[in-house]
Order: C-alpha cells, then sequence, then structure tokens
C-alpha cells in the first residue's frame, strides 16, 4: 500500500504544517546522533533457573595497552586517508624468550612449577591464539558501530598442546551453522541469533558522479536540427549525494545535481544551458524498525561478545595451567620412576656381584646366579623404558612453554623438575561440597558465556518481535530546481524558423550565471516540499511468525542449557572432590606399602647373609619394593593432578596463584606466579637421560688430546 501526499507553493497552510514537520524531524536525528548510548546490563534469571552469579572477573580488558585499539576508529587527523589505508600488524615471534634461556644449568633447565606457568602464560601457543580473538573481538565493536551485522567471535577453546588432561566445563550447544540433521539451505541448521529488521547504516556516505561527455549525434531529419546533418554537443555533469542512517530509525540523504550543457543546434536557445537542483529527505520508520533498541541491537551485542570473548580467554588460561600442571607432574613422576629404576638395577647389580663372589668361593648355587644376573636384564629393560618415558615427558613440558623446539640451547637440554608436591591438607578438602559449588558457580567462566549468550538472544527475542509489525514510513522532503545559461549564437541564425532573431534578442535579460543558479535553489524559486506515507503490510505474515517462534523456542533451548551447565558444575566439583579424597589416600597407603617393603627387603638380605634366606627371596623382595614405589610415585602424581583439577573446576587457579588476566592479556607477565602446596625436591642424584648417557660415553671412548704443559729444564 503506498499513500503519497505532495503540495506546491500555492497551499500555505501545508506548506507550514511540513515546515514543522522537517524541523522536528531535524531535531529529533540531531539528538539522535549526540545522545550517548547505554550497553544493556546482565539480566536476572529466567524464572525456575538459580539466581545467577555475575562474576566480575572478565570484564572488558580496554585499559590494557596495545598497538592497535581495534575497537575505534581511525580518523582523519592528523592523516586525512588513515581510515583509507589498511593496517599491518607486527609479525609474530617465533623465538624463545630470554627468561627459558636463563634457567638452563649446566647444561639442563631446572624447571620449577611457578617457572612453567610462568612460561606457558607468554609461550604457549594455544593461549597465543586465543588472545588474539580478543582483537577479533574489537572489530566487531567497530563494526557494528557502523550499523553492520557482527561477524562472531570464535569462542572454541585452543586444545592443540599435546599432554595433559583438562577437564574445562565449557557453555555447550549447536553453534549457529553446525551441520545437523534437517538442515536448511547449504547443509547447515542456522540460528536466528541476529534476525530481525535491519538496522540503519550509521556511518555517513558521500558519492559523487563527475562526467565530462563530448558527443556528436548525426541527424536523421536535419527539419528539426536547423538544417544540420550532425549535432555537436557537450555535457558535464556533477552530480553529489550524501546519506546517514539514525538510530532512531532515521535515514537522511541529500542530493545536489548540476549539469552544463553545450550545443550547436540551433533550436536551443540557451547555450551553455546550467541546470541544478537540491533534494533534502528525512525518511522515519514508525513501527518496524524504529527505536534505538532495534537500531543499536547488534552494537550491544558485540559488547557482550567481547565479554565472552574475555570470559573464554579466562576458560582458556585455566585449561592451559591445568594442562601444564598435569604435564609438570607427569614430568616429576616420570624423573623420579627414573630413579626408581635405577635404584632398582644397582641394588640387583650389587646382587649378582655378591653371589658371584660366593659361587667362586663355593658357597652359592650357580641357579640362583643365573637368577640375579635375570633380574638385572629385568631392571636394565625397565631403566631403558623409563629413561625413554623421561624423553618424552620433557618434550611435551618443552612444547608447552617454549615457542622454537629447535633452539640449540633448549632443543637437547634435559628438563630436571625441581619441585614436589605437598601433602599438606588444602582449604579445599575441608569445606562442604554445597560451599564449593556456590564458589564454583560464582566464579565459572562456562555460567559467565552462557548468562551473556542468553542476554543476546534477549536482544534477538526483541528484534524478530519488532519484525512482526508491517512496515509504515514517513518521509519529508524539501527541493528546488533553478536553470540558467547564456543565449545561444546559433539563436536565430539562418535556417532556424522556430526561433526569430527578435525572440532570440528578447532572452537575454533572462540570461543567468551558475551563481545565480545556486542562488534560486533556495529562494523558492522553483521549490518541490511535500510529505510521503509508505505503509507495506504483508499479508498471512508466516515468515515472521515462523521466525519469531523459532526465537523463542532457541532461547528456552538456551535456559535449559545454562540449568544444565549448573548441574554439570555440580557434579564435577563432587566429583573432583571426591577424587582428591581418594588420592590422598591412595598415597597414605602407597608410603605405608613402600616402607614396609623397604624394611622386609632389609630384613631379607641380612637373612641371606646369614644364610636365612635365598637369592629368590630377596630379588621376589626388591620387586615388591619397586613395584611399591611405582605405585607411590604415581598416587602422589594423582593426588598432585587431582588438586589442580579441582582448583580449575573452582575457577580459583588464576586467585590462588596471583595470575593477573590483563597481563596475561597483554602478554607481558611481569608478576612470578606464587603455586601453594609444593615444596623443593630433596637432595638426589640428577638423572642423565640416554641422549646424554651417548655423548658422554663417546667422549670417553674418543678423548681429546689435552694441552702439555712446558716442564722446567733439569739442572
Amino acid at each position: 500500500m503506498h499513500v503519497s501526499v505532495s503540495q506546491n507553493c500555492s497551499g500555505r497552510k501545508t506548506e507550514a504544517l511540513l515546515a514543522r514537520l522537517t524541523f522536528v524531524l531535524a531535531i529529533g536525528c540531531l539528538f539522535a546522533g549526540s545522545t550517548p548510548a547505554r550497553a544493556q546490563q546482565a539480566t536476572s534469571a529466567a524464572p525456575g533457573l538459580p539466581a545467577e552469579p555475575v562474576p566480575n572477573y572478565t570484564q572488558p580488558l580496554y585499559l590494557r595497552p596495545t598497538a592497535h585499539d581495534f575497537s575505534k576508529a581511525r580518523g582523519y587527523f592528523p592523516n586525512l586517508i588513515a581510515p583509507y589505508t589498511p593496517i599491518t600488524l607486527r609479525p609474530p615471534d617465533f623465538s624463545n624468550p630470554v627468561q627459558l634461556r636463563d634457567l638452563v644449568q649446566d647444561g639442563k633447565i631446572h624447571l620449577s612449577l611457578s617457572d612453567a606457568v610462568l612460561l606457558a602464560l607468554q609461550n604457549n601457543y594455544d593461549i597465543a591464539v586465543q588472545r588474539l580473538n580478543l582483537e577479533i573481538a574489537d572489530t566487531d565493536i567497530l563494526r557494528t558501530r557502523a550499523g553492520q551485522t557482527p561477524l562472531g567471535t570464535p569462542t572454541a577453546l585452543e586444545t592443540n598442546t599435546l599432554g595433559g588432561t583438562g577437564t574445562a566445563v565449557t557453555s555447550s550447544g549447536a553453534p549457529a551453522g553446525s551441520s545437523v540433521s534437517g538442515t536448511g539451505v547449504g547443509g547447515l541448521a542456522v540460528s536466528t541469533l541476529g534476525a530481525g529488521p535491519t538496522p540503519e547504516n550509521l556511518d555517513p556516505s558521500l558519492q559523487a558522479t563527475i562526467e565530462l561527455n563530448r558527443a556528436i549525434l548525426p541527424q536523421q531529419n536535419p527539419i528539426f536540427s536547423g538544417g544540420q546533418l550532425a549535432i555537436s554537443q557537450n555535457t558535464n555533469t556533477y552530480n553529489f549525494t550524501y546519506a546517514q542512517g539514525f538510530v532512531t530509525g532515521t535515514n537522511m540523504q541529500v542530493t545536489f545535481d548540476n549539469e552544463r550543457l553545450t550545443t550547436d543546434n540551433s533550436f536551443y536557445p540557451f547555450s551553455p544551458t546550467l541546470q541544478s537542483s537540491f533534494n533534502f529527505s528525512l525518511t522515519q520508520h514508525l513501527l518496524q524498525g524504529f527505536g534505538w533498541g532495534i537500531n543499536r541491537r547488534f552494537i550491544v551485542q558485540a559488547l557482550n561478545d567481547r565479554r565472552i570473548a574475555d570470559s573464554v580467554f579466562r576458560s582458556q588460561l585455566l585449561y592451559t595451567i591445568n594442562q601444564v600442571e598435569d604435564i609438570y607432574w607427569g614430568l616429576v613422576s616420570a624423573y623420579e620412576d627414573v630413579q626408581s629404576k635405577q635404584r632398582a638395577l644397582d641394588q640387583s647389580t650389587s646382587l649378582e656381584q655378591d653371589d658371584q663372589k660366593q659361587l667362586q668361593i663355593g658357597t652359592m648355587a650357580p641357579l640362583d646366579v643365573v637368577n640375579a644376573k635375570s633380574q638385572v636384564s629385568t631392571d636394565q629393560q625397565a631403566l631403558i623404558a623409563s629413561e625413554s618415558n623421561l624423553e618424552y615427558q620433557e618434550l611435551l613440558m618443552k612444547q608447552a612453554i617454549a615457542r622454537n623446539l629447535d633452539d640449540p640451547a633448549i632443543a637437547n637440554a634435559p628438563v630436571v623438575p625441581t619441585d614436589r608436591v605437598n601433602l599438606a591438607e588444602t582449604p579445599e578438602e575441608r569445606m562442604s561440597t554445597d560451599d564449593l559449588v556456590r564458589q564454583a558457580d560464582a566464579n565459572s567462566p562456562a555460567i559467565e558465556q552462557a548468562i551473556l549468550n542468553l542476554n543476546n538472544d534477549k536482544i534477538t527475542l526483541k528484534a524478530v518481535k519488532n519484525g512482526l509489525l508491517p512496515t509504515l514510513d514517513v518521509q519529508a522532503f524539501y527541493g528546488a530546481e533553478g536553470i540558467g545559461g547564456a543565449v545561444s549564437p546559433y539563436c536565430g541564425t539562418s535556417g532556424s524558423s522556430f526561433f526569430p532573431p527578435s525572440l532570440c534578442a528578447a532572452l537575454a535579460p533572462y540570461a543567468a550565471g551558475y551563481g545565480t543558479v545556486t542562488k534560486d535553489l533556495f529562494n523558492s524559486t522553483g521549490p518541490n516540499k511535500g510529505v510521503m506515507f509508505n505503509l507495506n503490510i504483508p499479508i498471512r505474515n508466516r515468515p515472521a511468525q515462523a521466525e519469531q517462534a523459532r526465537s523463542e523456542i532457541e532461547y528456552q533451548q538456551a535456559e535449559m542449557r545454562l540449568q544444565q551447565l549448573y548441574v554439570q558444575i555440580r557434579m564435577q566439583v563432587i566429583n573432583d572432590q571426591y577424587a582428591l579424597t581418594n588420592d590422598r589416600a591412595a598415597v597414605n597407603a602407597a608410603e605405608a606399602s613402600q616402607q614396609y617393603n623397604q624394611q622386609s627387603l632389609d630384613a631379607d638380605i641380612k637373612k641371606l647373609h646369614l644364610g636365612a634366606a635365598t637369592t629368590a627371596d630377596v630379588l621376589q623382595q626388591q620387586r615388591n619394593l619397586a613395584a611399591a614405589q611405582a605405585q607411590l610415585i604415581s598416587a602422589r602424581a594423582s593426588y598432585a593432578i587431582a588438586r589442580a583439577a579441582l582448583e580449575e573446576a573452582l575457577s580459583s587457579t588464576l586467585d590462588r596463584y596471583g595470575i593477573s588476566i590483563v597481563e596475561s592479556a597483554n602478554g607481558q607477565i611481569h608478576t612470578q606466579p606464587t603455586i601453594p602446596g609444593i615444596e623443593p625436591a630433596q637432595s638426589e642424584p640428577e638423572v642423565t637421560p640416554p641422549t646424554q648417557k651417548q655423548e658422554l660415553k663417546q667422549q670417553e671412548q674418543n678423548p681429546q688430546p689435552q694441552p702439555q704443559t712446558p716442564q722446567a729444564p733439569q739442572s
């Protein structure tokens, strides 16, 4: 339906009404462009859901110093072409930091858990890639401030670091564009997020068209061209258009068109002919697309997406730190296992040597010596396997904390873990399950992300409800046209009967220059003004109904996922607390077993010397002791991993370790993490990996000649 109301110069009442309406719309647009916007805050929980504790850990990190703030546009001052030139980012740094090289002493990397966490925050590729998502989210803020739709920000955790068993809870749900059964066009099931009326383009645009046309037009009938077989015509066009949208649903457009025509056609009384037109129009959406909330919703959504990116970055820190701790305790376990296997080999070798001596003096049976030799071979094989596992654990640690594994100072340097787990009881072991769950709910980045996604869904709900309305626009416009030029020198010439010379002479006073033509645009010499209403009513409106119903259903799904997330976090916290309690009991049992088997071995060795026990008895006790030591090493590592997993589930790792999110987002960590619950390793002989053993063996076989010191002559 289209309703048009126009008015010429004769209706004074209508002119006054139009002037007032134009003035009101202009003032409204002026205030719409100058009033500051307020971002929507996190809303309360939906009915039936628990109270949503919105944590303050991941407020947007806009205070962090960066080389570029991608949420702000580049202005025209002092460089006028800055908005139209691309930026060039600094290439990534793939070299290892000085802090890692400083840990190398005597060809070995003496690594504490605090150093490992610090190096991971600085160098880990998963954290570095996730850090760039913060910049990507900023670009969406800049884009939506121009009225464009957001492109979205990746929200998945980066899990490309090998080793460890991260168990972070993330807000789940089929994302937009996921490939599932029952797909739509293009094989994708697309969400309604972002649906609704298209916002106005808030960035002004200036369009200019300049055309210089030179043409010679052959004529079919010379009668109408003053007897000319060809007409020479020069046309210069200078057209300009300025357009801008506002958050109120208002669109402003200003056009200024100019044309200069020169021709030798004697039927044209003016040559050159000057013609200019001006038009100013304001279009306001009254139903669909009306209001701040509809036209600013993408800006609010981009701000929420930035907060989601900050929250995902915190999730990445928790996940990667937990992963590095798992790798570290795996390294400690492998390191202690090599020491245990070395002690077992030393014991079996010593026993085999004693049996050889007793065999020589006739007090030992040959079968006992063979049994001892077999145990030595078994222990040697176990030591080689343990050393290979240690080398792999060292490699896992290096790839988690370093950027370049080909660095000669790092590649061949073995890693010596200098920290061990402290079995002192932690505060989490004494807290009740309900207190732990409340702490996890308040700190969980997954819950925060789900709440922010729910807020984005509420924005979409409002938009699709507005999309159900018909389209009703009102447009007020004012325009004018001016014409001028000079009397053509061909006017009234011979062969032209249409304009006699007397008439051409009479037209001379009406000739006008371009200044007069432009002045006529604004002095109501030739005005064109009016008001127009555009009404569009979709019959049945089924697509909008389906979109609004689907948005409501998806919102209910988001509420269910949030409720399910609370249940998942409760189950994970309870499971981690149980695991920590069980692992502490396993450590106590393993320590008791190790002490018992050590005392039993010492007793059997004494019996062997007194002839009351056999070599087989001693070897069996050695195997029992080795198994008990392996069990104790594994139990301690499991306890340390379980403790770190509980801290990750509570999302308290960063606070407990004193890690700043802002410094981590910058990649410039100035504060050394302080990790409770650890103690320095006891002084034991360091382990030499097989590769270094081979190098030492080659040096012994091929000794370098030592420089000889000249001796003093004898007297």
